[in-house]
């Protein structure tokens, strides 16, 4: 009988974290219940207070449960059954580190961790709003407390292996073994998780009947954080597939692509909506239902990947865990149901929509747009599970469907982001849309004659005509949107300069750190545009497939690909065969290509390694596919993707001008210092006639 101290030590910690957990959600229930009830602290605020630590103590307990397994992983622990599987000798440190959240064990763990770590930092800071606090901490106590008896019943990460212990593990799936999947989970994670704190706060404030939108001040940088976390999670995820799985595309509505993009719809949805409950005091019941929404659906989207319920590359295997959150699902959407039809009354909108051409209306459109392309994905991924329960048959959804209803969608939010921030609050009045609106139509219609007089003309056949004419849409609108935010920064900065007498510059940095919140936005908005930029290009994408022997030449755009050799080697983790490729652009050489083929030794599988040239204009994506068995000649696939980088300059702006929101904004003082007058600044830029 081998002793197992570590993975001993892990299961141990997993349960004293269970146990403090349930310690937070019913003392921080009944001591909320007794100041609620006598109005008195008596004892329950004490009683408040070791819940609080005890949520603070259950992080601890993770922390060492989840330094467990990374231990057992470094140190090649093979009696411990998830080790085994998921790690081998010869595997590189990082990817050892990864096995933490590469199997459905750990990355539960990394969950209920990162939910406890989110839990401390709320707890530490409890004094922004003690009774607030108080309710949110015992929510997610709540939520800790599902996560916990997951790993301690139904999926424990220290199993121990029957029979001897293995010489060798089976090693980390090949897919997973890239530099962006050490950090795309996690970043995922951060993502999925942090929305349960918006979540505990949204519903705890609802409990309470918590007066005025503090709940929404408290929870902005929160919710904006975990967006960020989750938009970087998306896409660092789509430039995995797209670097990984060699197929040439980068998201391909697959169920568990669509479980991380829900929640972000709603999300993104939410974020907006909220700022009209701050400015109007409107739309209450709907952000509260769309931050419970939110929550619910990255428990879906949690679900969808461990059940096995739909069949995906990203998806683990068929497991019965889903019907715990199947009860989990059913459990909270009561509780939110049960407390919105009780304290309704609380959530009376305190304005009314007052013009159809007002900002308040673009918000809610954004909203409703948002919700529509939520839902369609929502029943795209959920139709194969209701068509097999319904007619016995799964009937699958491919892209086509997604893109039919989501593109015309996008086109539109592309839309709404350049004209919301230019119409103003409550209402517009005609002089102003005619000046605010007149140079965006002007760029609009110049970008569109331009494009068509280059050659993009949507005069092709079938779905090719229908694909060119929104990318010429989307070229044009980008140009529109752009016009009118660079207006919106230049126009307060000649405001600005006017008054400081500052060069055009120094006026626009003053600008922007004076409202840091309004230009970190507009920012995201032209992050946005150039995303839509670089989709737009993969309508003019080019493919060509053919076998190649020594000297050998394919044409593909302004790029020849010549075969120099073909090379096979041995290393520790895995044998190579791949393919050297010159590239001549325009008849002169510019670089050498080498896409390869990996068989991994361990795991007796093998995937494609993708070579890459990429510039600004379009990307060479060449992919070696093995020997074709009849003629043992090597398999080469090429495609030339236009505009792919500006997809990931795009998302790199977002991430910026997410930041830039999130960093305070110049105080009254700081502001008279730098010889800015706000209340003639402000009412400048708003511009609102």
């Amino acid at each position: 009988m081998h002793s197992h101290p570590m993975p001993q030590f892990g299961s141990f910690t997993l349960l004293l974290a269970l146990a403090l957990s349930v310690y937070t959600l019913l003392a921080g229930a009944f001591a909320l219940w007794r100041f609620k009830t006598t109005r008195a602290e008596d004892g329950s605020g004490r009683l408040g207070e070791t819940a609080r630590r005890a949520g603070i103590a259950s992080f601890i307990a993770l922390s060492c449960a989840a330094f467990a397994l990374v231990w057992a992983s470094f140190t090649n622990d093979y009696s411990v059954s998830y080790i085994l599987h998921h790690t081998n000798r010869s595997l590189n440190p990082a990817y050892k580190f990864s096995a933490l959240w590469s199997g459905q064990e750990g990355s539960l763990l990394l969950w209920a961790w990162l939910l406890s770590a989110y839990g401390f930092v709320l707890r530490i800071r409890h004094r922004v709003d003690v009774r607030l606090s108080a309710f949110a901490s015992t929510i997610l106590g709540a939520i800790q407390v599902f996560f916990l008896l997951l790993l301690n019943f139904a999926a424990p990460p220290f199993a121990i292996q029957p029979g001897p212990v293995a010489a060798d593990g089976f090693g980390l799936n090949p897919l997973l073994q890239y530099p962006e999947m050490v950090m795309h989970p996690p970043l995922l994670y951060l993502g999925y998780v942090g929305f349960s704190v918006p979540f505990a706060f949204a519903l705890g404030a609802l409990m309470m009947r918590y007066p005025g939108e503090k709940w929404i001040h408290i929870t902005r940088r929160w919710t904006m954080v975990t967006w960020l976390f989750l938009t970087c999670g998306i896409f660092m995820g789509a430039h995995w597939a797209y670097s990984v799985l060699g197929w040439g595309g980068y998201w391909g509505w697959d169920p568990v692509e669509n479980a991380s993009l829900m929640p972000w719809l709603t999300g993104t949805a939410f974020l907006h909506s909220v700022m009209m409950q701050e400015k109007r005091g409107m739309m209450k019941s709907w952000n509260v239902w769309l931050i419970f929404s939110t929550f619910m659906l990255t428990i879906l989207g949690t679900l969808l990947t461990r059940s096995g319920i739909v069949s995906s590359v990203h998806a683990f295997a068929q497991s019965d865990i889903g019907n715990w959150f199947y009860g989990f699902i059913i459990i909270v959407f009561a509780v939110c149901l049960f407390t919105f039809f009780k304290q309704k009354d609380h959530l009376k909108s305190e304005n009314k929509l007052e013009s159809l051409v007002s900002r308040e209306s673009s918000f809610l459109f954004n909203n409703l747009v948002l919700l529509a392309a939520c839902f369609t994905v929502l029943w795209g991924t959920l139709f194969p599970i209701l068509s097999e329960y319904v007619t016995g048959s799964k009937v699958t959804v491919s892209a086509p469907f997604y893109n039919r209803v989501n593109i015309p969608v996008g086109l539109f939010l592309l839309f709404l982001t350049g004209i919301g921030p230019l119409l103003a609050w409550r209402s517009t009045s005609l002089r102003s849309i005619r000046r605010n609106f007149i140079l965006p139509g002007i760029a609009f219609l110049v970008a569109l004659v331009v494009l068509m007089l280059a050659g993009v003309r949507p005069w092709r056949a079938g779905d090719a005509m229908q694909s060119t004419i929104f990318s010429l849409i989307t070229f044009s609108l980008a140009a529109g949107v752009v016009t009118a935010i660079s207006s919106e920064f230049l126009r307060g900065a000649f405001v600005v300069r006017t008054q400081t007498g500052k060069n055009l510059a120094a006026s626009t940095v003053l600008l922007v750190r004076r409202n840091t919140r309004r230009y970190g936005g507009y920012l995201v908005h032209f992050g946005i545009v150039v995303l839509f930029i670089g989709i737009a290009g993969g309508a003019f994408n080019q493919y060509h497939e053919q076998e190649m022997s020594y000297g050998d030449s394919i044409t593909m755009g302004p790029y020849k690909l010549v075969c120099q050799s073909f090379t096979q080697e041995s290393k520790p983790n895995y044998d190579t065969e791949y393919a050297l490729l010159d590239v001549y652009e325009h008849g002169k050489k510019i670089t050498q290509l080498a896409p390869e083929k990996r068989f991994y030794l361990a795991s007796q599988t093998s995937s494609t390694m993708v070579a890459l040239h990429s510039t600004l204009e379009s990307d060479l994506y060449v992919i070696y596919e093995g020997k074709n068995p009849d003629t043992d000649r090597p398999i080469i696939k090429v495609f030339l993707n236009p505009l792919m980088n500006w997809i990931w300059i795009g998302v790199l702006i977002v991430v910026m001008g997410t930041l830039l929101a999130l960093v305070p904004g110049l105080t009254k003082n700081a502001r008279s210092k730098a010889a800015i007058e706000p209340p003639l600044v402000e009412a400048e830029v708003h511009h609102v006639a």
